[in-house]
Parts: C-alpha cells; sequence; structure tokens
C-alpha cells in the first residue's frame, strides 16, 4: 500500500478487498500444497472467472528463512510442483494456456483454471518484489489479463506499472515480457535469468489418463 508500489492492479486488489490470504508453515512443502490447493479451489468458487476486474489469492509462508534469490526460486517450484502432484489427481490443466513451462503460452493451472503466480521475498533484487520476512506466493487468475486483452485495456495497465516500477526501481525489470513472446516461468520468482535457464517444473497426466 506504499504510494510507490509499482503495481497499481495489486493496490485496487487491497482497496477492493477482493484478495483472500491464506498462511502457511513452510514454503515448498507438501503440507503447504494441500492447503494451498484447497484453499484456491474455494477462492476460484467464491471469485469465478469474470466476477470482479481484479482478485488475487495471497499466500504467506513463516519459513524457512530464505538465503539467497535462487533459495527462493528453488523453494517457489518445489512448491508450484507439489502442487501440481496433488492437483492433478482430480483436475485437468486448463486448457486455455500451454502446461509446457518452456512454452510462451504457459501459465501455471490449478483446479482447471490458469494462474500468473508472483513470488516475494526478502532476497528480491526488484522492490517491488522484496518483503520484509517472510515469503509470499501471489495467485492471479489469467483469466481476467485476457478480459482486459479483449476491452484494450491491458496495454494502459502495463505501461502504468512499468513506469512506477522504473521510478521505484531506477531500471526496467529485465524479467517482464508480454504473454505469448517467452514464458512466464521466467518471471515468477523475480529473479533475473539468463536466456539459457530452464525451468524445473515437470507436467503430471491426469490420474484418469493414466488408468486408461
Amino acid at each position: 500500500m506504499s504510494a510507490d508500489f509499482a503495481c497499481v492492479a495489486a493496490r485496487s486488489v487491497l482497496n477492493r478487498r477482493t484478495y483472500r490470504l491464506g498462511i502457511y508453515d513452510a514454503l515448498g512443502t507438501h503440507a503447504a500444497a494441500m492447503g494451498l490447493c484447497h484453499d484456491l479451489y474455494e477462492f476460484s468458487h467464491e471469485f469465478p472467472p469474470g466476477s470482479e476486474p481484479f482478485t488475487s489469492f495471497i499466500a504467506a509462508f513463516r519459513g524457512p528463512h530464505v538465503l539467497t534469490e535462487e533459495h527462493f526460486e528453488t523453494l517457489l517450484w518445489r512448491q508450484l510442483q507439489a502442487m501440481h502432484t496433488v492437483d492433478a489427481r482430480y483436475f485437468d490443466w486448463d486448457q486455455n494456456v500451454s502446461k509446457d513451462p518452456h512454452s510462451p503460452k504457459f501459465s501455471f493451472s490449478i483446479g482447471g483454471r490458469a494462474f500468473y503466480v508472483v513470488g516475494l521475498n526478502p532476497r528480491a533484487s526488484r522492490m517491488a518484489r522484496r518483503t520484509e520476512g517472510e515469503s509470499y506466493l501471489v495467485f492471479n487468475g489469467h483469466d481476467q489479463f485476457e478480459a482486459l486483452r479483449l476491452t484494450g485495456k491491458y496495454s494502459q495497465l502495463q505501461k502504468a506499472i512499468r513506469a512506477r516500477d522504473m521510478a521505484c526501481q531506477g531500471t526496467m525489470n529485465p524479467m517482464l515480457d508480454d504473454f505469448g513472446a517467452t514464458s512466464e516461468a521466467r518471471q515468477y520468482a523475480g529473479r533475473a535469468v539468463s536466456a539459457e535457464w530452464r525451468c524445473p517444473f515437470q507436467h503430471q497426466a491426469h490420474q484418469e489418463e493414466e488408468t486408461a
């Protein structure tokens, strides 16, 4: 809620109270995956696509202590992989996005709904991603970005966020890119990665597919 925070959409979510917050013990664990999947299913029931212009589910983690940006990145993908393992028992991947983390059309899917994931942690090099203590994962429904594109408002929002980030940090975020240009998986952890970076996430077949 600071005046210079870059993401105006996030500020809108907080002002409108169209967010929900879950608190979990440790990032990168099966226990957190079980709780998070349940809570995201409930979140999607409460805020289905098209119900609000901006919604977010904020997952806060009490631990572990993050040592470096690379450490946080490892924990983030360990958590998303664990969540997918749980989710794949019950749901298919959102058919509107790719399940290949190296595809320009990739987006993370839970409960059959695509989410753009924003990781925040105390070791982040970007100020807009830096926290004072705990680590967070923010899940934003991909459908809300598509709705903005259809109304022509997405580019305006994008320009406003990037301008504010530039004013706050003094440099442009090198990882930001339009959906469909590069895989958004490169943006989730917030760390600047090279062109050679490979996402560790692996899609698993739906349980019904495995037994067919």
